[in-house]
């Protein structure tokens, strides 16, 4: 039998006042991160969390529900956004059944295990332009059942189901680039005009993902000042308000597009923000921090937009890189992460925005594989006869982005190239002796292969049974065209 609605209301106050604090108290104010585990060697969940709550991090965000992820985060004081992935939509809008399963197995399932479960996200980016329709009429019933099986679970106050969207979903005529002449876009204003004001009634915020490096990297022209927030750009100025990022003018195109859909108050959330590190010219280290330097320090003095002012609830994009993300929007879209494949910062970043520029703390337990590399044999017999194969061959099954145009291994020469790639596969197939053949192109050393400003990692230890499945991309999908260059 369901339990009954007010008695599951009171279990899950209960529950909310003793989940313990996280350990530290670093990040502003409702800042949170995006979890994705994307990766061919992820982290044991638990050190993640440990992680989290050293760096203050009180929240989070998944792109799933996996049970072994989501288990991590009992009685850790975080607070989660669960979700039904893209492939669930169909499923879940065509039977209501469907997603009572889904809240009774993944919602009230790990709130009775001490999991802090504040969100249920439905799809993620369902509409993307990219996806040429292909969610357009399930996301709404799949919302609706959802919203549905939430409230008849008893959770409907307390647990907010959402849709996050991407900014392409509204914009401003090109003749009239302004927050003030944004609305949705014109193939589905109707339909979000019937979401937003479904959320509306349900009290549940609109979450919307913006990115300021793409606003840069898909148009060479865009000045690059203006996608961070020192003040060091022209303004843009729209009925008396005053824009010096485009962060914040993107924000308010969406609270316009919210006004013209009868929502004017309706709460937003920053479901990701971010900058990558590399696989661009401009997706460095160097920007990232100048990013989250500004942006945090924003979060922290809660001044909002000009059309928002105040507090704000985003979270960061994203927590650690993953390597087996699609390549398709760019080679960037596998080095988001403010870790390292192997839970270590990249850089110095105060995430409470008060000033205070440490190292944030690392996961802590992660162990390596042998310190040993595979790079090109230079002294192989016919070792330019099936050298552009091989090297095609690895790359098209580990991860060869940061030999990409403007990355950070982009100066190698034409052996370090090779090496590199040899390397990466060697390391993601866990240095199975075999991974470093190539037909006697490839040899194991001990000496670190690592070059100038390129790191040429060495793998960590698969944690036991979780190792994720290699994907096999097309060769036509690799994007390595400086390597070939130079074979």
């Amino acid at each position: 039998m369901a339990p009954r609605p007010a008695a599951v209301a009171l279990a899950v106050a209960l529950l909310l006042l003793l989940l313990p604090a996280p350990a530290a108290a670093a990040a502003a104010a409702a800042v949170g991160v995006n979890w994705g585990t994307m990766m061919s060697h992820p982290i044991h969940p638990s050190a993640v969390v440990e992680m989290l709550r050293a760096n203050g991090v009180d929240r989070v965000k998944l792109f799933d529900a996996d049970p072994w992820t989501v288990a991590a985060l009992a009685g850790s004081g975080v607070q989660a956004m669960l979700a039904a992935p893209n492939d669930q939509l169909e499923a879940l809008a065509r039977d209501p059944r469907r997603a009572r399963d889904w809240v009774r197995h993944n919602v009230t399932a790990n709130l009775n295990a001490g999991v802090d479960v504040r969100y249920v996200a439905v799809g993620n980016e369902p509409f993307l332009k990219s996806y040429n329709g292909s969610f357009i009429n399930i996301t709404f019933p799949a919302l609706k059942n959802m919203q549905r099986a939430v409230n008849e679970a008893g959770f409907g106050q307390h647990i907010k189901v959402v849709v996050p969207l991407n900014a392409d979903i509204y914009s401003s005529p090109e003749n009239k680039p302004v927050p003030s002449a944004g609305s949705f876009r014109k193939d589905i204003n109707d339909l979000m005009v019937d979401i937003v004001n479904f959320l509306h009634v349900n009290d549940a915020p609109f979450v919307v993902n913006i990115y300021p490096f793409l606003s840069l990297y898909q148009n060479p022209n865009f000045p690059l000042n203006f996608s961070f927030f020192d003040g060091a750009t022209k303004p843009v100025y729209d009925q008396g308000m005053v824009y010096t990022n485009v962060f914040d003018a993107n924000f308010d195109t969406l609270v316009w597009s919210l006004r013209k859909a009868g929502v004017p108050d309706m709460r937003i959330i920053v479901g990701e923000v971010g900058w990558p590190t590399d696989g661009d010219k401009n997706a460095n280290v160097k920007y990232a921090q100048r990013f989250y330097s500004g942006f945090l320090k924003k979060m922290a003095k809660n001044v909002g937009t000009p059309l928002r002012p105040g507090h704000m609830e985003v979270y960061l994009f994203a927590l650690i890189d993953e390597n087996q993300k699609s390549v398709l929007p760019g080679r960037f879209e596998r080095h988001w992460g403010l870790f390292t494949y192997d839970g270590k910062p990249k850089f110095s970043m105060d995430l409470s925005g008060n000033g205070k520029v440490n190292y944030l703390a690392e996961v802590k337990g992660v162990q390596y594989l042998p310190s040993q590399w595979c790079v090109f044999n230079k002294d192989a017999k016919d070792k330019y006869k099936d050298l552009p194969a091989s090297v095609n061959y690895a790359c098209s099954n580990a991860d060869c982005t940061p030999l990409g145009y403007g990355s950070s291994c982009n100066g190698l020469s034409h052996d370090g190239n090779i090496s590199y790639a040899f390397n990466i596969y060697f390391q993601t197939m866990d240095q199975d002796v075999r991974a470093c053949s190539f037909g006697g192109l490839a040899k194991i050393t001990t000496t670190n292969a690592s070059q100038g400003g390129c790191l040429f990692p060495v793998q960590i230890l698969s944690v036991s049974g979780r190792v994720v499945p290699l994907i096999f991309l097309p060769l036509s999908l690799v994007l390595l065209v400086s390597v070939f260059t130079l074979l």
